[in-house]
């Protein structure tokens, strides 16, 4: 049943509510999802603070034209048109609110698991990404981890200048004993 106008004018809002929130954005073509998994998805999405939105192409496209029109999408807007109609089949938006990568490493672990997921690219930083810098994106390490190997890197050198340290009163320690026991 065709939408009325009104309707479509609530969708375009919606969409770009989100999209002014949003972190990151991953494009996927859920075509050959079975509706099952695509629950799964949406439930893993939503508790990591991201949304899977499935749009009309032609809905989509009419955002971007009105915020082609002004704000930081003036010049990403027209690639992010050109590359909406090169989409054959289905197109679903994810929205990362929270974190950036989030939404890029769910999606790519879930393809990799339903192989009826394809990511066709994303939106970083008000810049287009192709299929191939999600999927990197996807694969970098987590904030936490960036955050440990850090603390890591930060302490090493610190211990082992206390282990330098504490060489010399070892070695005191082991000459005293060395001592009494001869006595």
């Amino acid at each position: 049943m065709a939408k009325t106008k009104e309707q479509k004018e609530s969708i375009i809002k919606n969409i770009k509510e989100n999209i002014e929130k949003q972190k990151s954005i991953v494009f996927v073509d859920f075509a050959e999802v079975d509706s099952k998994s695509l629950a799964t998805l949406r439930e893993d999405l939503k508790n990591s603070d991201c949304l899977l939105m499935i749009v009309k192409k032609t809905l989509l496209k009419k955002t971007f034209q009105f915020l082609q029109e002004k704000g930081p999408w003036k010049e990403q807007a027209a690639g992010i048109i050109n590359k909406i109609d090169g989409i054959k089949g289905h197109l679903a938006l994810v929205f990362g609110f929270g974190d950036e990568v989030t939404p890029a490493k769910i999606c790519y672990g879930f393809s990799k698991e339903n192989k009826n997921l394809e990511i066709l690219g994303g939106i970083l930083n008000y810049r287009l990404l192709n299929q191939e810098e999600v999927i990197e994106l996807a694969k970098l390490p987590s904030r936490n981890d960036l955050l440990s190997r850090l603390v890591y890197t930060i302490k090493s050198p610190i211990f082992g200048f206390v282990n330098v340290l504490n060489g010399n009163i070892k070695g005191l320690i082991y000459a005293l004993s060395a001592i009494k026991d001869t006595k």
